[in-house]
């Protein structure tokens, strides 16, 4: 029985082992052509990324530090568009995108919403997608200032109510008495109450709290 077992075993392992043979015979050819497909793939991705990649975004990180030094200076005219001599931040956009990282959005966004150009400002802070919260914030609330540029309060306040919530520390109670002001704006004082309650409960050692009485009892008194 024993014996039978074992011959049944080793007839299994043989007809596997035949199986394997003709399907190597019928595809093994196309298994070589898809491996070295793959190997060729591979080699072009890393060339690409290493000869064409890091170069250009080496260049564009470059190219960002004139630009950043006119936005410090409050230049924003010249940091936005350049002067000839050095590129702004929209023809760094157009020329390299996104290799110039994420900020480079925040910053052009952030120059035209101070040269009172909205629709541009919130164009540019739509893409923005950086990981820093504080900044991700202050993009959020620049939207929200925007918005408020365009009389478009219910999205304004929708921006600033994200701003908040997205930096949870003391940056936050200037977004929340943003959305307050803007919801009176908006007629909705009950609205505007609860986000200066907010700031009275939350960050009373703001700057925005050592002044928030005024605006609760504005409302309250009414």
């Amino acid at each position: 029985m024993a014996k039978e077992t074992k011959n049944e075993g080793a007839e299994v392992v043989a007809e596997a082992l035949s199986k394997t043979e003709v399907f190597i015979k019928e595809y093994g050819k196309w298994m070589v052509y898809a491996l070295v497909a793959l190997i060729l793939v591979g080699v072009a991705v890393f060339c690409w990324y290493k000869f064409a990649w890091q170069p250009k975004k080496a260049e564009a990180l470059e190219q960002m530090y004139p630009a950043e030094a006119n936005f410090r200076n409050s230049e924003y005219d010249l940091a936005l568009n350049g002067d000839g001599n050095v590129l702004g931040f929209a023809q760094i956009i157009d020329e390299y995108g996104s290799k110039a990282g994420a900020s480079v959005y925040f910053y052009a966004g952030i120059c035209e919403f101070n040269l009172g150009n909205y629709q541009e400002a919130l164009s540019y802070l739509k893409k923005y997608k950086g990981g820093d919260a504080i900044l991700s914030a202050r993009a959020k609330a620049c939207m929200g200032d925007a918005y408020v540029g365009l009389e478009d309060y219910e999205k304004a306040v929708s921006c600033f109510e994200k701003a908040a919530a997205t930096a949870d520390n003391v940056f936050a109670a200037g977004y929340l008495l943003k959305a307050g002001v803007t919801c009176e704006k908006l007629g909705q004082e009950q609205k505007a109450l609860g986000f200066y309650k907010q700031i009275k409960e939350k960050y009373p050692q703001s700057i925005q709290g050592y002044d928030i009485d005024k605006y609760i009892t504005r409302i309250e008194v009414k």
